[in-house]
């Protein structure tokens, strides 16, 4: 036999409305919260991933290109280098030429009279 008790049906009732309203005020803060920090970060001027992968390719590419670049200057210069030493030994020391002797210093000329 079951009894019928009111009292306990209405706290049933009452609970469940509680806990669903504070699901969805749960539910309305957490959504608040996102909108803020996503408006905080938005202020800091943060890149967004694929920005941020972009650069970093270009960057390697150019760090590659500087290096290839470098190897191949490198190379030049060695055989700038080794072309050059045949002619300097085939060429006398040139001796420093004198420097001519400086002027005499002229003499100030005298103010004119009045």
């Amino acid at each position: 036999m079951q009894s019928e008790n009111r009292f306990f049906d209405d706290l049933a009732k009452m609970v469940n409305g509680i806990a669903g309203t504070v699901a969805g005020a749960g539910r309305e803060a957490e959504a608040a919260m996102r909108d803020r920090a996503k408006e905080f970060v938005g202020r800091m001027d943060f890149v967004s991933r694929e920005e941020f992968e972009a650069v970093k390719q270009m960057a390697a590419t150019a760090r590659a290109e500087a290096e290839t670049l470098k190897a191949r200057l490198d190379k030049l210069e060695g055989v700038a280098k080794t072309a050059a030493a045949p002619k300097a030994a085939a060429k006398p020391a040139a001796t420093p030429a004198a420097k001519p002797a400086a002027k005499p210093a002229a003499k100030p000329k005298a103010a004119p009279k009045k």
